[in-house]
């Protein structure tokens, strides 16, 4: 799979997107159709005195601004394409109309051509004005992308193997430029690191919150210290940081699940690692599952963290002392009794997760027979199930640590990327009897970038048989693109 954009091609309309305005009404009619195709002239043809045409014109071409935002990021993406990227401007417009759009204090020169109705003597929606261009300006239909305001007009445009973007805001196109342009991982690293130790969580009611856990995560993805803050905690760790918890009770105690993260990331010395194991041990109920809290007042249990703390053990050759954990965990995966019986988790996708990374953190046989095969059954299940950024992200890398293709999640995950380079919020955990969830945009974005990294090195699967065998487009056999944004997938079309 290669993750390098191959569009070289924008073209962009001029009226409700290069420029806003209030057009008149008898912009509709028939005449004016042919009007701007330069076969009517306006003093002749309309049959509405000239003075009230003439005067609805100068209000339209007065109400015309210039979006000055997306000219700037048009610019901003051509200067940074080493050369690559070739911009295009077209319009339904006549010639006068033309002539004053251009007395407008634009970048014109940023525009490698300008195609308007009149001098192509057609116009949109229409296949033959977009051919005209294509064949004017030597693109190729499948490495270029074309925004405009009616859908009629991008549905031609998709009909000729480009890529269509209907414009309705301005911030839904940046996004979409950015994110069909941008290298995802770049941008995603400089998110992170503009906002470095700033990596605040955040819950679903607007509550800015400091924990531990996140920042752990964040740290394992990136392998950055400089990016997170961490409690100095030589010992055991608490989810949250600072004196006072927020939105729960005010002594908080300190718990299995942040701390096995903490003493497996850091890499504690054995003499600070094994004492804390031992005083696990004791938080095994009588069943003999480990429990969340060092504080036996306090008696919970839930998945995800029966998968952390082994994960803790085997780092330390101690993974059999938790043989009954294990055991309980193989049964939850087998039953799928994990979808809505988390207490602290959100998705099913962080059970999941959590799993693969103890397979691939103990780097045990035993385990890896006991536990791999149906945990691939069971990721197998979720891919292009809906998820938010955090759940597709730990998808992906789920699959490509078991070399599973996953193209459709992939797809669908891209354009989740913002136009500051993050990616949107993700929902890891909840309180346990508020159900408040918490999130973290830098988790999102960092997960995000670590799967976009590991699905780069996944291997491309076998080539496709064709679907297309049956028709006769052309004798010599080919190679066709399948596009999500701006990467590709290439199948080869040998019959």
């Amino acid at each position: 799979m290669s993750c390098t954009s191959d569009y070289t091609t924008l073209i962009f309309d001029i009226g409700d997107v290069l420029f806003s305005w209030s057009p008149p009404l008898i912009l509709s009619s028939s005449t004016w159709i042919d009007y701007e195709r330069g076969r009517v002239s306006q003093a002749d043809e309309f049959s509405i005195d000239s003075a009230e045409v003439g005067c609805a014109f100068q209000d339209a071409c007065d109400s015309l601004q210039s979006n000055n935002e997306l000219i700037s990021v048009i610019q901003h993406l051509k200067a940074h394409s080493n050369g690559m990227l070739h911009v295009f401007a077209m319009s339904n417009i006549t010639v006068p109309d033309y002539e004053f759009v251009r007395t407008k204090p634009v970048d014109w020169a940023l525009f490698d051509d300008i195609f308007t109705s009149t001098g192509v003597g057609e116009r949109k929606p229409n296949l033959s004005f977009y051919k005209t261009v294509l064949s004017s300006t030597g693109a190729d239909p499948s490495h270029t992308i074309c925004v405009d305001d009616k859908m009629e007009n991008v549905l031609s445009v998709r009909s000729l193997g480009m890529r269509g973007i209907v414009f309705e805001d301005h911030c839904q196109v940046v996004r979409t430029l950015y994110n069909l342009l941008g290298d995802p991982v770049e941008r995603g690293r400089q998110y992170l690191t503009l906002n470095a130790k700033k990596l605040l969580s955040i819950t679903n009611n607007g509550i800015s919150l400091w924990e531990n856990f996140s920042q752990l995560l964040i740290l394992e993805a990136t392998d950055n210290q400089n990016l997170v803050n961490l409690t100095d905690t030589p010992h055991t760790w608490n989810f949250f940081q600072g004196i006072k918890p927020l939105l729960t009770t005010e002594e908080y105690p300190f718990d299995l699940d942040t701390t096995s993260l903490g003493l497996t990331l850091m890499g504690s010395p054995e003499d600070v690692a094994h004492p804390v194991m031992d005083d696990m041990l004791d938080c095994i109920d009588d069943d003999g599952i480990i429990q969340i809290y060092f504080d036996h007042h306090r008696p919970r249990f839930d998945p995800v963290v029966s998968v952390n703390a082994p994960t803790l053990f085997y780092s330390y050759g101690r993974g059999h002392q938790l043989d009954c954990t294990l055991h309980w965990i193989c049964e939850v995966l087998l039953h799928r009794a994990y979808p809505n019986s988390m207490r602290y988790y959100t998705t099913l996708e962080c059970f999941l997760y959590f799993l693969g990374r103890l397979l691939q953190i103990s780097n045990d046989t035993y385990l890896a027979v006991y536990l791999k095969l149906l945990l691939i059954e069971r990721v197998q299940e979720r891919i292009g199930a809906e998820g938010d950024t955090l759940a597709l992200s730990m998808c992906l890398q789920l699959c490509a640590y078991l070399e599973l293709c996953n193209d459709v999640d992939l797809h669908t995950f891209l354009p989740l990327q913002c136009e500051d380079g993050g990616w949107e919020i993700g929902w890891i955990y909840k309180y346990g009897t508020s159900s408040i969830r918490i999130g973290n945009h830098s988790l999102a974005t960092s997960l995000a970038v670590k799967a976009i990294l590991e699905m780069q090195h996944f291997p491309s699967p076998p080539p496709l048989p064709s679907t297309l065998s049956g028709l006769t487009l052309g004798s010599a056999p080919h190679t066709s693109s399948v596009r999500g944004l701006g990467w590709r997938i290439e199948i080869d079309e040998h019959n």
